[in-house]
């Protein structure tokens, strides 16, 4: 083997290491504290660690958050017959884990397989088809008409069997978004954004024989005109009696592409309209769990709902900073912990993914010793914190360095 391999094996080793050797004063907490088990990244982990809650990660291998101090114990996400593993792995603990989820195919497993899943964890949810109804966009669309949810004009399109329509009795432009959900057809066929913008009818039209070729239906659905920046997040934990136990607004600050992409940076915001809108609509859903509501303000101010995510997200670990952590809360209350009632959050408290948010800030024009600024000043940074270092130093980090090393002691072919 060559000497890249050799050096390869040399970090994961030093890593294995330092990681056992941070673990190994927290092992007997376990045994009377229980673990909670995270579907998700460092911007749940985060907050949970910060809260004093050792944490078992399911992720990919090689993932950075395995190296976090926060984790005692790794699952690999990809393995067949997750749930079987997750079990499994429950049964070996000496109490039962708390399960906290981040993305919306984990939510979906977790409320098919509840009855099973609880039988080794504690987690809280609402109803599942509640769940259902929040991540088809059908579904979504038709809860939103019957609870009179505040959503913009939509749609449904079913490009297979219909012909482009001469009139949808929408105004342009829309936006185009899969039904139920987004899959790899999409992106491959369609779009590499979460949705499409479509300017005018015969865009459309243009693009119906793509839409038909993947076989799904889509909403197209008014937008709601403006910058990213417009886009507004509510919040909250309700617990399993209907009582609100914590919550906090937020605003987009970039996102990268900077239409319909990926948030890039955040802030948080004392938002009261918000905040008694968010409480409204959950009181409505007749909410229990934690949830994510987006909203979009149009030129007069008035916010749209976009989408209610019934999961915790990257907004964990911003409003944790901030002073309300959500998941800690959770925690608590599934545990029977005391819990001390959080306060207002702190507005301003900024969250940052330092690679994409600075290709984001470039195509805004803004200088790099600006953003630099910025960027440094941000509370919460997806990855990189001076007090849990080993998620960047032997997980990005120390994947570059192995591929560089690997770069530079390979012999060079001449020509």
């Amino acid at each position: 083997m060559g000497r890249g391999g050799a050096i390869d094996r040399t970090l994961v080793s030093q890593a294995g290491g330092v990681t056992r050797l941070w673990r190994h004063e927290t092992r007997q907490l376990a045994e009377t504290q229980p673990l909670a088990c995270v579907l998700g990244n460092l911007d749940l982990v985060r907050p949970l660690g910060l809260g004093g809650i050792r944490c078992a990660a399911v992720v990919p291998p090689g993932h950075p958050v395995r190296f976090s101090r926060f984790v005692d114990a790794t699952l690999d996400s990809s393995t067949p017959a997750l749930v079987d593993r997750l079990l499994e792995f429950a049964r070996s603990q000496p109490c039962r884990p708390i399960l906290f989820f981040e993305a919306d195919d984990e939510v979906e497993l977790i409320s098919e397989e509840r009855d099973r899943l609880a039988q080794g964890f504690r987690f809280i949810l609402p109803p599942h088809e509640l769940v259902r109804d929040l991540l088809d966009k059908e579904r979504f669309r038709d809860l939103a008409v019957r609870e009179r949810l505040p959503v913009p004009p939509s749609k449904i399109l079913s490009p297979l069997v219909e012909s482009p329509p001469t009139d949808l009795g929408l105004a342009y432009p829309l936006v185009l978004k899969p039904v139920p959900y987004r899959d790899k057809s999409w992106y491959r066929m369609i779009a590499v954004s979460k949705v499409l913008r479509i300017e005018e009818p015969q865009a459309l039209s243009a693009l119906w024989d793509r839409l038909a070729a993947t076989g799904l239906r889509f909403l197209a659905q008014e937008i709601i005109s403006g910058p990213e920046t417009r886009i507004a997040s509510y919040h909250v934990y309700v617990d399993s009696r209907g009582k609100v136990r914590g919550e906090f607004t937020g605003r987009k600050v970039r996102t990268f592409p900077l239409e319909f992409g990926r948030s890039t940076a955040l802030e948080t915001t004392d938002d009261p309209e918000l905040v008694r809108l968010g409480r409204e609509i959950v009181e409505r859903l007749r909410w229990q769990g934690v949830a994510k509501l987006d909203f979009k303000r149009d030129s007069q101010g008035r916010p749209w709902l976009l989408e209610v995510n019934p999961r915790f997200s990257l907004w964990m670990h911003v409003g944790a900073m901030a002073g309300v952590n959500l998941p800690a809360l959770v925690y608590a209350d599934l545990t029977g912990r005391p819990r001390q009632p959080p306060g207002q959050a702190r507005a301003g408290v900024r969250w940052c993914w330092p690679r994409p948010d600075f290709a984001a800030a470039r195509e805004l024009g803004i200088p790099w010793p600006t953003w630099l600024r910025w960027a440094l000043g941000s509370e919460a940074k997806t990855n990189l914190s001076l007090d849990d270092p080993l998620p960047f130093v032997l997980g990005w980090g120390g994947s570059k360095t192995a591929a560089l090393a690997r770069s530079l002691t390979q012999p060079r072919r001449r020509g």
